[in-house]
């Protein structure tokens, strides 16, 4: 008997565990059950308290059907702390969950929010569908006995969206700030300006809007796209006015969410140099807005060419006066406290061809257009700081030289973030490395539009350790950044988020010392169960094969593995559907040469099938040999 009762609390214990994402400090669970019905009542002690108390109700009656009623004695609390527990800090909770009671306490109504969320996933999966006024029948509503105390390791957590290159609609936005919101995000990293649209309105300047938020339609694969025509009618459109803007950092404010917005220059403004021409070197007249053309010849290390001008010419004046009124603007919106100034893949041959550009270096004693970037990012700097906000930039900012008081994202792996903190600046780690969520997550022959230059696979995102290499008391957290090239819906843009983010929100949030692959796989595939009732859009690519193939003696050779442990992998080359009736790889095999020859290859977990069937045509991995 005893033994029995110490395998149920393992049992239990262990099932609770691996449901939870991010991932709690620390869990303690019982074998008893609370069980929710429609007498079960809730309460609060404060008005802090009383949000979080109704989101829970309201979040109940849709879910359940229940309509809680409100009590002082309730089955269901919601606490601010009398006396703050330092422990928890301003976003850290407790739950306690016994047979008879819920109680989430917190110090702050950030920590009650954040218990909420945790709360919700110890409810049955479906607890994530929406039956409101629905009658419910055969479901048991139990929660089992738990003790959690929680708290992130790092205050800034994030992710980035994209807005410019594909525009949502602001009640897509609103959606992807209730995903965020389920695991503990705290930071929308909002990017709404580049080449491909200028997403924010300005008033002082209407042009941007007028001009720069519209550019010619195109169809096909985005970077393809044949350029804009003469006199071509630019009617793919797309901006945010003002009071969308308020309405929106309110609605993620309501969940916690600082919204921080960013404003790409002096590289990546092509969408402003179609309104406004004057403010580039080549002042041309005609260029557009691009739609998604090829306008850059890429080398190896990462060197370009851009074949437009899309950079601010830096020894103009207008351009600073210009940037001016942006950032006024801009500041006056958003409460963050830094304002994103890019930064990020400026070409500089314009400018090295530019006679006031060239002026301007002799005069200020600047060595080469890397120094003329730092000039300009410092009197950027300057323009921010007038508005009460401070500046963060991608990590090319560090060329020569980092702007006195500015913060560093780190995207070129981490060699940029360590040397900011090196140099005592402050860093958001973002490597795309690691945390580049719009990147190929699977098979190339497996994933859609599968053009990106790298693959990031999930696993690869959870082995991410952000102090690695870095002084860590200046690191201020880190994000996952979704680049929307290949998003043009936000139903695709959720299949590119997860389940990344949700390895993502681990690392930032968890203890480094809890980091477990298989375990999170669990928790993975339990939000898997959650996100098909809640409707939300999520990549399978972790189920499928991993090839890698080799020249053995001028034989191909081929190795297959998978990412998750405990997986079949069954195979055929004879032009027909692998399945648990074929061959079972084993070792690696041997792929003959012939006309067509084409390597299929499943997934399954115990005789289902898990994964997509991909087809490796034979030419496909004799290239992927020689790179």
């Amino acid at each position: 008997m005893k033994y029995t009762y110490i395998f149920l609390l393992f049992f239990c214990q262990n099932l609770l565990a691996q449901s939870i994402i991010p991932q709690p400090v620390e869990l303690k669970s019982g074998t008893d059950f609370f069980t929710l019905t429609e007498k079960t009542t809730f309460g609060f002690n404060n008005e802090k308290a009383k949000k979080a108390a109704n989101l829970f109700a309201e979040k109940i009656t849709k879910s359940t059907g229940f309509r809680l009623k409100e009590s002082k004695k309730a089955n269901i609390q919601f606490l601010i702390n009398d006396i703050e527990n330092p422990v928890l800090g301003k976003e850290g909770y407790t739950i306690e969950v016994t047979k008879k009671n819920i109680f989430v306490h917190a110090n702050q109504s950030e920590g009650l929010f954040y218990g909420l969320q945790t709360l919700y996933q110890i409810f049955p999966a479906e607890i994530e569908k929406n039956i409101e006024n629905q009658t419910v029948s055969n479901q048991k509503w139990k929660i089992q006995s738990v003790q959690i105390k929680d708290y992130p390791r790092f205050a800034w957590r994030g992710l980035m969206l994209d807005c410019s290159r594909h525009f949502f609609k602001k009640e897509d936005v609103k959606r992807y700030l209730d995903l965020m919101a389920r695991y503990k995000y705290n930071t929308f990293h909002w990017h709404l300006t580049d080449d491909e649209g200028w997403r924010i309105e300005i008033k002082s300047l209407p042009k941007l809007t007028e001009i720069g938020a519209c550019r010619v339609q195109r169809y096909g694969k985005f970077g393809n796209y044949e350029a804009p025509k003469e006199g071509e009618a630019a009617t793919d459109c797309g901006f945010y006015t003002q009071e969308d803007i308020k309405e929106i950092v309110a609605y993620a404010a309501e969940r916690h969410i600082s919204v921080l917005p960013e404003i790409d220059v002096p590289g990546h403004s092509m969408a402003a140099i179609a309104a406004y021409p004057e403010l580039a070197c080549s002042k041309d007249p005609k260029t557009k807005v691009s739609p998604g053309q090829k306008f850059a010849e890429w080398y190896d290390g990462g060197k370009f060419k851009m074949l437009i001008d899309n950079t601010l010419n830096p020894s103009d004046p207008k351009v600073y006066d210009f940037l001016d009124k942006v950032f006024t603007e801009v500041a006056a919106l958003f409460p963050h406290q830094y304002i994103h100034a890019g930064g990020d893949e400026c070409y500089k041959g314009y400018w090295e061809q530019n006679a006031d550009c060239q002026n301007l270096m002799k005069k200020e004693g600047l060595k080469d257009a890397h120094e003329l970037q730092s000039f300009f990012t410092k009197k950027v700097e300057k323009i921010i700081e007038s508005k009460g906000k401070k500046l963060i930039g991608w990590d090319e900012i560090l060329e020569g030289g980092l702007a006195p008081n500015a913060a560093v994202m780190s995207w070129q792996g981490t060699k940029g973030g360590a040397e900011a903190a090196k140099q005592g600046h402050y860093v958001v780690m973002s490597p795309n490395d690691f945390t580049y969520i719009d990147l190929i997550q699977g098979d190339k022959l497996a994933e859609p539009d599968a053009t990106s230059y790298k693959t990031v696979r999930l696993s690869k995102t959870y082995a991410y350790e952000p102090t690695d290499g870095v002084d860590a008391k200046y690191i201020l957290g880190g994000q996952a950044n979704l680049w929307t090239e290949k998003a043009p819906t936000m139903r695709h843009a959720e299949y590119l988020t997860f389940p990344r983010a949700w390895a993502v929100a681990d690392i930032f949030w968890s203890p480094k010392e809890s980091k477990n692959w298989d375990n999170f796989v669990e928790r993975m595939e339990k939000q898997f169960e959650r996100a098909d009732l809640a409707g939300i859009n999520y990549a399978r690519s972790v189920y499928d094969v991993v090839l890698k193939p080799r020249l053995e003696n001028d034989k191909l050779m081929v190795e297959m593995s998978t990412e998750i442990n405990n997986l079949d992998i069954f195979y055929t080359i004879n032009e027909t559907e692998p399945d648990t009736y074929t061959t079972k790889y084993n070792t690696p095999v041997f792929l003959p040469e012939g006309n067509d020859v084409t390597l299929r290859v499943a997934t399954y977990r115990n005789g289902k099938k898990i994964g997509k069937t991909i087809n490796f045509p034979r030419e496909n991995l004799v290239k992927r040999v020689k790179k």
